[in-house]
């Protein structure tokens, strides 16, 4: 429990030393006698905000410890706040960050400002209150959901057009597959190619000047028979003995030129199948060096550079289709799990408006009915919670937020704050209201 509370230049307060038994404590005054800023001491030792404007006029810092006691152990906490700078926090006299000193203290006190009914009002907190009062299990739901928006960032981050990326890949794999076809073995085919035509588009005058070669070379009375005749005219004469080696070397290469003009012209094929064939070839690779590079060497570097990203873009493809499949999967799985948390709201909510009903007729509300109503879930949500309140007998319960009469507003507010303070904060010995009357009079006060 809260056992002293010192507070030194906070606000209006130049210095007070607060020492509280045990069972309830009610501080009264006047307006600006500085009631709420005892709240906002107790509130900074729980890591409220520490804003330079709480320091009292005239000093430098201000500065609120809590003594708090269970059983034999004794925990001080302290908050300083400068007109400049950071604030510091100190348990036990030892520096610690902030949110350290705040863990500290929310796990001893339990502070409920005088707007909390305000923010009861929200579909959020009345969720969460049933929840609390239900032990409803959320992390199956939330577990779920964090699935679906992993899947979803992972879908997200692959990014990019749909449709475009689809056109891109028909593209490239129409221009892969029409390199394919064409089979490129080598980048010198098409020089190749051309070597072939020339010879088979001019067989028969090829074939025609290789026998003329041969009958100029080896007829009678030819190139061979001269060489002869000349060779043989000077064999047996010394002085030409020079001039004959060459002769007989003449006639060697003569005889070996004739040979090879001999095979070639023998290999030389009048073919129009053929011709056909190399022209249609060396058509097709010209129109893939139109589309695709200067030559063949460049078109085969376009077929890697295309191949690969073809390759890329179907892996994002078949990503993005487990990525599909996965959140299918993971959607259900927040929507299973969406409706076990609402069967289970649906479950504990009549127990909790009656459990309020309760508190209510303790604070001069005999006649007051209270519902909890749980909507339907969609997709993704367990659904809404609605608190509603009869507050006189016969009438038709309405949400809290439109219900008239401020003091019947408070006066549910702090029954359904009674009803969750055994089960958010069992082990909270300390209980501070701010205001506690707010809204209340007459007999219920």
């Amino acid at each position: 429990m809260l056992a002293e509370l010192v507070v030194t230049d906070l606000g209006v307060i130049s210095h007070i030393s607060l020492v509280f038994g045990t069972g309830m404590t009610a501080l009264t005054g006047e307006t600006g006698a500085g009631k709420t800023l005892l709240v906002e001491a107790v509130a900074l030792l729980l890591g409220g905000r520490a804003d330079p404007i709480l320091v009292r006029p005239g000093a430098a810092e201000a500065r609120v410890d809590g003594r708090f006691v269970d059983g034999d152990r004794e925990v001080v906490l302290t908050r300083v706040v400068p007109r400049e700078g950071r604030s510091r926090a100190y348990i036990d006299a030892k520096p610690v960050p902030a949110h350290v000193l705040a863990e500290a203290g929310q796990a001893m006190v339990s502070l409920h400002g005088q707007h909390a009914h305000q923010s009861f009002l929200t579909p959020n907190a009345q969720r969460e209150a049933l929840d609390a009062f239900g032990g409803v299990d959320l992390r199956p739901w939330l577990e779920a959901k964090a699935t679906l928006a992993l899947v979803d960032a992972g879908l997200a981050a692959l990014g990019g057009d749909v449709r475009a990326r689809a056109r891109e890949i028909d593209l490239l794999r129409f221009q892969v597959e029409e390199v394919d076809a064409a089979g490129l073995a080598s980048t010198d085919e098409d020089a190749r190619l051309e070597a072939e035509e020339e010879l088979l588009a001019d067989a028969v005058a090829h074939r025609g000047a290789g026998a003329a070669a041969l009958e100029a070379l080896e007829s009678e009375g030819g190139a061979r028979d001269a060489l002869v005749a000349a060779f043989s005219a000077i064999r047996d004469r010394r002085p030409f003995e020079t001039a004959r080696v060459r002769l007989r070397s003449l006639l060697d290469e003569l005889d070996d030129a004739a040979q090879d003009v001999r095979h070639l012209n023998e290999a030389i094929e009048d073919d129009p199948v053929r011709l056909e064939e190399v022209r249609t070839r060396r058509a097709l690779l010209r129109g893939l060096c139109r589309k695709y590079g200067d030559d063949l060497e460049a078109v085969l570097r376009f077929y890697g550079e295309t191949r690969a990203r073809l390759d890329e873009l179907l892996a994002h493809d078949e990503r993005a289709a487990r990525l599909d499949q996965e959140r299918s999967a993971a959607f259900a799985a927040v929507g299973h799990a969406a409706a076990a948390v609402r069967a289970a709201r649906a479950a504990v909510a009549p127990k909790f408006g009656k459990e309020i009903e309760r508190r209510l007729r303790t604070l001069a509300m005999p006649k007051a009915r209270v519902e909890v109503a749980v909507g339907e879930p969609n997709a993704t949500d367990p659904g809404d919670v609605e608190v509603r309140l009869a507050a006189n007998a016969g009438g038709p319960p309405l949400p809290l937020s439109k219900v008239a009469s401020r003091g019947e507003l408070a006066r549910a507010m702090l029954a359904t704050r009674l009803t969750l303070l055994p089960v958010r904060r069992a082990d909270v010995e300390t209980l501070l209201f701010d205001e506690v009357d707010a809204g209340i009079g007459g007999e219920a006060a």
